[in-house]
């Protein structure tokens, strides 16, 4: 790899992500499957990453494991003139909570729709890491295989790191293992971590400056837009986020929806459309945000004082706060 730091992409379920330049793709996982392929002499891959095994319907969409796969080899076909000396990881597949329940085992279909894919394409599985009870973080180098994952509780499938691990990528003969998972996890941090997300940089420089003096609370991040935000999730791990609702490319509401489904932690909406007893109030609420802000009540312009008086007690009180991971469906009509 060049001298060039590294890009990171966070990919949500449906989507993939590959490219000739270095990047770290990320992604979250419970009983979904991402795929990564990589060519060791081209020295370059992607991820892909699928809910469900195939479409009941034949559609051509990224959240199927039959068409998803199918995307990243065309890709690679295209660019490299064939399949030949391509290697594949898999990951995911696990009996999470939800899937146990339903008893409908959704995980190993997505582990077995994936290995009968690039079987049937004759493409070397080098490594796996499927099944078990526990999701999984991924943060996959494209420039030389390499993936680091992190397994984690399954109360919300954003909590507590369990344990990590780094998979460097020789040539490897295929093998189904799961990485060990250690008897306790490690105590969770007194210091609560925050993502700022709000397109402004003068308001996210202030709410910054008004963390800094709390010893328990350490702002990780500030994001400009939806984006930027979701990159950082997987690589930051902020316990609590203040987002704003009125941002470029994606809106805070739509953003917020997405992090109830697919990654729940505490999130504070800080907007000056959230006015008490506003319909921005009223949705943010039933979606999932666990404390609405009126921006123009914390006085940004005129110091920091009231900032931090309302602010900060709101922090440490969503950080304590349990969020729990919603569906689609719950949060389609909101």
């Amino acid at each position: 790899m060049s001298e060039t730091k590294p890009n990171r992409v966070f990919i949500l379920p449906g989507e993939y992500f590959i490219s000739k330049q270095p990047h770290i793709i990320s992604t979250l996982l419970g009983s979904c499957v991402a795929v990564c392929l990589y060519h060791p002499v081209h020295h370059f891959g992607g991820m892909n990453h699928y809910m469900l095994p195939t479409s009941p319907n034949k559609e051509r969409s990224g959240k199927y494991g039959d068409y998803a796969i199918a995307v990243l080899l065309q890709f690679m076909e295209r660019t490299l003139g064939g399949l030949q000396g391509l290697q594949a990881i898999i990951s995911g597949g696990a009996k999470v909570v939800e899937t146990i329940s339903s008893g409908t085992q959704i995980g190993l279909r997505n582990i077995e729709i994936a290995q009968e894919t690039l079987r049937k394409r004759g493409i070397p599985i080098i490594k796996e890491n499927i099944g078990g009870t526990s999701g999984l973080k991924l943060h996959y180098q494209n420039w030389d295989n390499k993936l680091t994952i992190e397994m984690m509780d399954n109360k919300s499938m954003s909590g507590s790191l369990i344990h990590r691990e780094e998979i460097s990528r020789p040539a490897l003969a295929a093998s189904a293992t799961t990485p060990p998972r250690p008897q306790s996890a490690p105590a969770k941090s007194a210091v609560i971590k925050v993502l700022i997300v709000d397109d402004s940089s003068i308001v996210r420089s202030l709410l910054a400056k008004a963390m800094a003096d709390e010893p328990d609370i350490r702002v990780v991040g500030q994001a400009k837009d939806a984006y930027e935000a979701r990159s950082m999730l997987l690589e930051l791990g902020p316990d609590v986020v203040t987002l704003d609702i009125v941002m470029p490319k994606m809106d805070g509401v739509t953003f917020l929806k997405k992090l109830m489904v697919y990654f729940p932690l505490p999130v504070i909406i800080c907007s000056t459309i959230a006015k008490a007893g506003s319909q921005a109030e009223l949705r943010s609420d039933k979606i999932g945000a666990v404390d609405v802000i009126d921006k123009e009540s914390l006085n940004l312009y005129q110091g920091l004082e009231t900032v931090k008086s309302i602010l900060i007690p709101k922090i440490r009180a969503a950080a304590r706060t349990t969020v729990t991971k919603k569906t689609k469906e719950q949060v389609a009509g909101l």
